[in-house]
């Protein structure tokens, strides 16, 4: 068995695949903050996976680790995980000290594409996106069939292109850029809400009418759309699916996102020719994307052959 984990903002969710990429168990726990408390809390979850299913920690193939920031995934080493109070942490000797097994570290992101890729039965020389939103935005690459990290690890950090150069100013400095109108975050400053869901909540006001609501609504989808556009035309990749959490809004969000997709075509028989709403999928409801994408990632070298 091969164990994945995801370490979220919140919470932490560990999965074990068995040999034939079945999902066979799975732990969540609350996430700690800080880097010791990230490591205590990564490491107890694989313990317990290990009871859940009667095995010792030593029994499991590899243990891979999505996680937000800089990655070194060679050294193992997390950096500039705000959200996690994590500036810089060796995690993978850390983990790998603790439970005695080989520790791989990947960007939370790119283990998702590869847990996309998976769970899709993609051919091995297919090319995939896959668009996570969520707070923010990024993309994580899987081209022809493995992952495409960069020269530098920051491949698919497409929230960060400006779009408006009168925007707000972006988490990382630069002005207006696509993160700022396509995210959750995008939608918590321009509409704000008490809702645990505030995206959900977007929707259904819009959806009754409100006219600020509409407008907030309309807005993100046409940046979503921008993305979709974006990822085809720089990587031309066969596919681009939607994952992270706004991507639970289902059918309502993918229908608009085409909607806008073929608007455009319209006007542009470029864009028409490149059939981009066809090439557009939502990655399933309650799929661990990421955590099975990590437990695939513990297991490859770098870069990940799929």
């Amino acid at each position: 068995m091969r164990v994945g984990v995801d370490i979220g903002g919140t919470k932490t969710d560990a999965v074990a695949i068995d040999e034939t990429d079945r999902v066979v168990g799975q732990v969540k726990v609350a996430t700690g903050f800080g880097g010791q408390a990230v490591v205590e809390v990564t490491a107890d979850a694989v313990i317990r996976l290990a009871e859940f299913l009667g095995v010792a920690v030593s029994d499991f193939e590899s243990v891979g680790v999505g996680i937000p920031g800089a990655i070194d995934s060679t050294a193992g080493r997390v950096s500039h995980a705000v959200n996690l109070g994590v500036e810089d942490l060796a995690l993978g000797p850390e983990l790998s000290a603790r439970l005695g097994v080989h520790v791989r570290v990947e960007n939370d992101v790119n283990a998702a594409a590869v847990g996309a890729f998976h769970l899709l039965g993609l051919p091995a020389d297919h090319s995939m996106a896959y668009l996570n939103l969520g707070t923010g935005l990024a993309a994580g690459l899987v081209l022809r069939g493995q992952l495409w990290r960069g020269a530098r690890g920051t491949a698919g950090e497409i929230g960060h292109i400006p779009v408006n150069p009168d925007g707000p100013i972006c988490t990382c400095g630069q002005r207006g850029c696509l993160e700022t109108v396509a995210s959750g975050g995008a939608v918590s400053r321009q509409w704000p809400s008490t809702s645990e869901r505030p995206v959900q909540a977007l929707f259904e006001a819009a959806d009754a009418g409100d006219p600020a609501a509409i407008a907030v609504r309309s807005s993100l989808i046409e940046n979503i759309a921008a993305a979709v556009r974006v990822l085809v035309l720089t990587v031309d990749v066969d596919t681009v699916v939607i994952g992270g959490g706004i991507s639970s809004l289902g059918e309502p969000l993918l229908s608009g996102v085409g909607d806008v997709l073929r608007g455009w075509a319209t006007s542009s028989p470029f864009l028409a020719s490149l059939d981009l709403p066809e090439r557009v999928q939502l990655v399933p409801l309650g799929f661990s994307a990421a955590a099975v994408g990590a437990a695939f990632v513990g297991s490859y070298g770098t870069p990940v052959s799929l």
